[in-house]
C-alpha cells in the first residue's frame, strides 16, 4: 500500500490555520516531521493537544527571569515557533544577555524567524537551524527543552543533556517538558484515555486521534519521570523537580550547583 504523506495545501484552513492534517482517511500514514504543513497549523495543534502548554510556556518566562545571570545565555533548543524564546525574552532583566534558539526544521525556522522579527522586545535572539546534537552550548544560566528531549533517539539522550549540563554555569536551571510514560500499565492506558478526551472536547474525531497516534508512535518516545530524574542525577544535576503536570504530559526543572 502506498504510503501518503499529509498535503499542504489542501490540509488545512488556510483562514484560521486549523490543523485538519489528518481529517481524511490515509492509506497509510508517514511518520510524523516538522515540515511545512505542521508548522502552518502549529500553534491551532499544540493548543488543541497539549494541556496545559500555555501554562508552561509562561512560566518558562518566569523561571528564565529568576535564574538568568548577567553576562550569560539563555538555550531554546528545539525551539520551533519560538514560544519559548518569546516568553524568555519578555521576562529576562540581566543585563548583557541573550538568547540562542535552535531548531533542526528549516520550515520551523524560517517561521520562526518571521514571529521574532515582529517581536517588540530588545533581548537579542540568535535563531540557528542545526542539530541540537550538534550546537555548542556555552556561558549558560537557562537551558529549556519544552517537549523536545522526547524527539531525541534515546541513546543520545544522556549525550546531549551531559553536554547542556557542561556547557551551563553554576546556579544554572535546565527547564524540560516532555510527554511521560507510567510503569503502572492501567495508569499509562488511563492517562492516554483522558489525554484522547481533551483532544475530543478540541474538536479532533477519532480518525485524527488515531492516524496522529500512528504518525507519532515511532518519533516521539517517551519515558517515565522517574528515568529522567535518575539520568540528570547520574550527570550531575541536582534537585530535580516535577513542577506541572496534567495527565500525561509535564514539566519539571533541575540545576547545575
Amino acid at each position: 500500500m502506498t504510503t501518503v504523506k499529509p498535503n499542504n495545501d489542501n490540509k488545512h484552513d488556510k483562514e484560521n490555520n486549523k490543523d485538519t492534517i489528518y481529517s481524511e482517511p490515509l492509506g497509510k500514514v508517514a511518520d510524523f516531521v516538522f515540515d511545512k504543513s505542521v508548522v502552518n497549523v502549529f500553534p491551532d495543534m499544540i493548543k488543541r493537544s497539549v494541556p496545559g502548554y500555555s501554562t508552561i510556556v509562561h512560566m518558562i518566562g518566569q523561571f528564565a527571569e529568576r535564574y538568568n545571570q548577567s553576562g550569560s545565555k539563555c538555550y531554546d533548543l528545539g525551539c520551533s515557533l519560538g514560544a519559548a524564546t518569546l516568553a524568555m525574552r519578555h521576562r529576562i532583566t540581566a543585563a548583557d544577555t541573550h538568547i540562542v534558539a535552535v531548531d533542526n526544521s528549516a520550515d520551523m525556522v524560517e517561521r520562526c524567524r518571521q514571529v521574532i522579527d515582529a517581536d517588540s522586545a530588545e533581548v537579542p535572539v540568535e535563531l540557528i537551524h542545526d542539530d541540537i546534537l550538534k550546537v555548542e552550548i556555552t556561558n549558560a544560566s537557562v537551558c529549556v527543552l519544552n517537549f523536545t528531549l522526547q524527539f531525541i533517539p534515546l541513546k543520545q539522550r544522556q549525550q546531549l543533556l551531559t553536554k547542556i549540563y557542561q556547557g551551563m554555569l553554576p546556579g544554572g536551571i535546565l527547564i524540560i517538558s516532555e510527554k511521560l510514560k507510567f510503569s503502572n500499565n492501567h495508569h499509562n492506558e488511563l492517562m492516554t484515555e483522558f489525554h484522547h478526551y481533551f483532544k475530543k472536547t478540541n474538536g479532533y474525531s477519532d480518525m485524527e486521534i488515531a492516524q496522529k497516534r500512528n504518525a507519532i508512535e515511532n518519533v516521539l518516545i517517551p519515558e517515565s519521570f522517574d528515568v529522567h530524574r535518575q539520568r540528570l542525577e547520574d550527570i550531575g544535576f541536582k534537585n530535580t523537580e516535577l513542577w506541572f503536570q496534567c495527565f500525561n504530559f509535564s514539566s519539571f526543572i533541575t540545576f547545575k550547583q
